[in-house]
């Protein structure tokens, strides 16, 4: 963690980047086969979690192209499928893309 200290009186300016954040990229990216068309994501972290993601909706048949930081999702050809269980237990927030029936199977 980083700490500024501020002396003064002096007139501030000046950029910095702030990060994708891990929490908020993983949800955004599975929400992102709703619509069945393109969405476009900027600002994602480069993290595991969000390359098993990637697996993930490129086995339902989704395009995914990622340059640096920024993420083009096309889920028009998705299917539905079972997503290989490596996948599940490589990133448990996985779980968001499972269908309401499939909990039926796991809780039964």
């Amino acid at each position: 963690m980083y700490n500024y200290i501020i002396n003064g009186g002096k007139r501030l300016s000046g950029e910095i980047d702030i990060s994708g954040s891990k929490n908020a990229i993983l949800p955004i990216l599975s929400a992102g086969i709703l619509n069945k068309s393109i969405v476009k994501l900027y600002n994602v972290p480069e993290i595991e979690d969000v390359y098993v993601t990637i697996k993930i909706l490129e086995h339902l048949n989704c395009k995914v192209l990622k340059s640096k930081n920024k993420i083009i999702l096309d889920s028009s050809k998705m299917e539905s499928k079972m997503i290989p269980e490596e996948y599940m237990r490589k990133l448990r927030s996985s779980v968001i893309l499972a269908r309401k029936s499939d909990f039926k199977i796991w809780l039964s």
